[in-house]
């Protein structure tokens, strides 16, 4: 009521009198418009995120194709491996048993070289179904500060969630400009290593720019590939996921101090990164430590390297919920070269880099859509 009477009073005050229909007609335009804006100020306070994402409206053919593309990506991530050796195992009892045995020599003679650069691919990076997944929640990259092309970084993404969309979209593919952002400076994700495993499906994913998350192929990125390199890791990997859930902001840092010290091998400096809106694309069913079924699951991710999560989405079970995610590239954290750094070393930087994750988020929190009375858990 206030403002309303503000707004009346501003008009009453410059000399504005309704003379005529015309006029009255102005009036009611302008007053309709005010009552929307408030209208879409307390959503914002009830769901900033589904506000967000109204900015632009679409036509039922882009959030289709959007709808499509994302679709695609979630059944690659979930079955496109499995898809992929059992079309091997089922060739070869086929006449085209060449095909998948010249797959299998094909892999043996290319064992290495996803741990030696791989094959990285410009022209998979910029498909167009990018963009239109981006658009879909949509995912936005924001940056902090500068990157110099003369050094080589540690990103450090947080959190994992349950398919990391975030961190895919900004870094595996160039649909949300980190080249443009961070001038010559490569994004390279690091992602299980026994995907490159699978015949085919590691030629996609080397494709992307994706590399195994193992010490061999770090080791070559940081010091055998010049400078310019950022190195994406998703901290709390597979663990993580299982405490993926809307409204929950846990990331697992603690006891994970191994890309610290190859950090301070290498010399490259670290950077944290949190992307906003992860954890809400998903329902998790999330099993209390020591029930039978996270038992299960820490089985399952102990013999396979990553964790079976019961979730659900939007309208089909997989499909993620149209939310926005802000990925926050912070500043980097400088970090000498040691060719054996100690325990105090590696404690040292591992506390900086905390402290500089807790930072960037409570900085980014508000104008990312959470809260002020959200907190970082870090465990």
């Amino acid at each position: 009521m206030y403002l309303l009477t503000s707004f009346a009073s501003k008009y009453r005050g410059s000399g504005f009198v309704i003379r005529s229909l015309d006029n009255l007609v102005k009036v009611h335009v302008r007053l309709c418009a005010f009552s929307q804006c408030i209208s879409v100020h307390q959503n914002f306070e009830r769901n900033p995120f589904k506000v967000a994402g109204m900015a632009k409206e679409k036509t039922q053919r882009k959030r289709f194709i959007e709808a499509i593309s994302v679709l695609q990506w979630v059944l690659s991530f979930l079955f496109l491996g499995l898809a992929c050796i059992f079309l091997m195992v089922y060739l070869m009892f086929t006449s085209l048993w060449p095909l998948s045995a010249l797959s299998f020599m094909w892999l043996v003679v290319d064992w290495n070289t996803p741990e030696k650069g791989g094959r990285r691919s410009k022209f998979v990076r910029n498909w167009k179904v990018w963009g239109h997944f981006r658009d879909f929640f949509p995912i936005k990259l924001v940056k902090t500060a500068e990157l110099s092309p003369k050094k080589n970084y540690i990103l450090g993404c947080h959190p994992h969630g349950i398919m990391s969309a975030g961190a895919f979209a900004c870094f595996s593919t160039e649909s949300c400009g980190f080249a443009e952002s961070f001038p010559g400076v490569k994004s390279h994700l690091a992602i299980l290593a026994g995907l490159f495993r699978i015949p085919l499906f590691r030629e996609y994913v080397m494709g992307g720019g994706c590399y195994p998350v193992s010490r061999a192929s770090l080791t070559h990125l940081l010091s055998k590939s010049g400078k310019g390199n950022a190195v994406v890791i998703v901290i709390g990997g597979a663990a993580e996921s299982l405490s993926s859930s809307p409204g929950a902001n846990t990331v697992l840092v603690k006891q994970r101090k191994g890309f610290v010290r190859m950090a301070l091998e290498f010399g490259a400096d670290l950077v944290p990164v949190y992307s906003f809106g992860e954890n809400e694309l998903f329902k998790q069913v999330i099993f209390s430590e020591g029930s039978f079924g996270r038992r299960l699951q820490d089985l399952f991710k102990r013999f396979m390297g990553f964790a079976p999560c019961l979730f659900v989405g939007d309208r089909l079970p997989v499909m993620p919920y149209r939310i926005p995610i802000t990925t926050v590239v912070g500043g980097p954290i400088a970090v000498p070269q040691r060719t054996n750094p100690t325990e105090e070393e590696v404690d040292h930087y591992h506390r900086l880099y905390m402290d500089g994750l807790s930072k960037l988020f409570h900085e980014h929190k508000v104008s990312c859509g959470l809260p002020e009375r959200h907190k970082l858990r870090i465990i």
